[in-house]
């Protein structure tokens, strides 16, 4: 039995004060320096930041079908295809978002990035992901994080499988500071789920590919690295059902910053400003009096998935994926909101009289609220 201490930072808990966890131990059969030697191999598909190619850059919005399965057999790392990347991969800044398709499982083949972090958005099917900490089994209206560092397999259980995948060049992911909104509402702590510990003991000639400095070097060994039987800590994957994520927004007036639909961010150097948001558009009410909302408009750098749960109204095909600049306004969701200004909601004023207001919502066709 091998005892071996993580040499990475703790993921940082959601809210400072209630850090506790240590950066995590691991108890495995074998240790892990017997993974020695490796060649470099071409992953053509997945780039990393800095990736300019000057005859392409436009400051033009973009949007983009989904990508369609092409028949050919992909696993998770052949299978995955860069859309846009900013930062750069080397000084550990910025991120890289990538679609993947997923038609076979890995066998006897494992991967882990020193890189990034990932963030899974499923889109169809399952993927189960056999990490050295635990299996996650992922399905769409899920989401999952494998930190930086983290040996795993990705395995197919229902396919093909496609979905969006967000690598994180700096700062770990954690949840947004609630500030005045308090203890309740958004994502809770408490709905990430970290896997319990699963081994195997088995040998039997895999490979291991490691994603490093934008580069992909791949070694031959003799036996399953999953091979921890204990751990502690809180560097490990996680999952979470977006179905748990309370959203809020305005009852009276005004339209409140569109912070209060982030589920996860990724700091910066920059207080205030972070190096990615993970945000929710699910179905909700958003109603005001005498106010009309205007089209979403913004000047941020933005890099859309709408999936089966985002945005359901714009009737889209799932899986559609989108771009804008940073600083050029733009107001790509101007079409959604005209069709939401046409529609009326009747809502019940705490006079009990009812009233008609106009309403700017994401909600599903035929919703209702209780």
């Amino acid at each position: 039995m091998v005892f071996m201490e993580s040499s990475f930072p703790a993921r940082p808990s959601p809210r400072p004060a209630t850090r506790t966890s240590a950066p995590g131990a691991t108890a495995s059969v074998r240790p892990s320096s017997t993974r020695t030697g490796s060649g470099k191999i071409d992953v053509p598909y997945w780039k990393s930041a800095p990736n300019i190619l000057p005859d392409v850059i436009s400051l033009g919005q973009y949007r983009w079908d989904p990508v369609p399965h092409a028949g050919e057999a992909l696993n998770w790392i052949s299978g995955m295809r860069t859309m846009t990347t900013a930062g750069d991969v080397n000084t550990q800044v910025g991120m890289a978002s990538h679609i993947y398709l997923v038609t076979k499982s890995m066998v006897d083949e494992y991967f882990f990035s020193a890189d990034s972090e990932l963030l899974i958005v499923p889109q169809e099917g399952r993927l189960r992901f056999a990490t050295e900490l635990g299996i996650i089994d992922l399905e769409p209206k899920e989401i999952a994080i494998i930190p930086r560092g983290l040996v795993y397999r990705v395995e197919l259980i229902d396919g093909p499988a496609r979905g969006f995948v967000c690598e994180n060049y700096g700062q770990k992911f954690e949840l947004p500071g609630r500030g005045p909104i308090g203890a309740n509402c958004m994502a809770n702590r408490r709905d990430f789920k970290t896997p319990v510990a699963h081994f195997e003991d088995r040998e039997t000639p895999s490979t291991l590919t490691v994603k490093w400095c934008g580069q992909f070097h791949e070694t031959s060994i003799g036996h399953s690295p999953l091979d921890v039987v204990a751990w502690h800590g809180n560097y490990a994957p996680c999952k979470y059902d977006l179905s748990n994520y309370c959203p809020i927004g305005a009852i009276l007036f005004d339209h409140p910053d569109p912070s209060i639909f982030t589920v996860l961010t990724a700091p910066s150097g920059v207080p205030g400003t972070a190096n990615i948001d993970f945000v929710l558009f699910r179905e909700r009410w958003m109603v005001a009096e005498k106010h009309l909302p205007p089209a979403l408009v913004s000047q941020e750098h933005h890099v859309g998935a709408d999936g089966q749960h985002l945005r359901p109204v714009r009737r889209q095909a799932a899986g559609l994926r989108s771009r804008r600049h940073v600083a050029p306004q733009h107001d790509a969701a101007a079409r959604a909101g005209q069709q939401c200004f046409r529609g009326r909601v009747q809502r019940r004023s705490q006079g009990g009289k009812s009233s008609t207001t106009p309403c700017l919502s994401c909600s599903k066709p035929g919703s209702r609220s209780s």
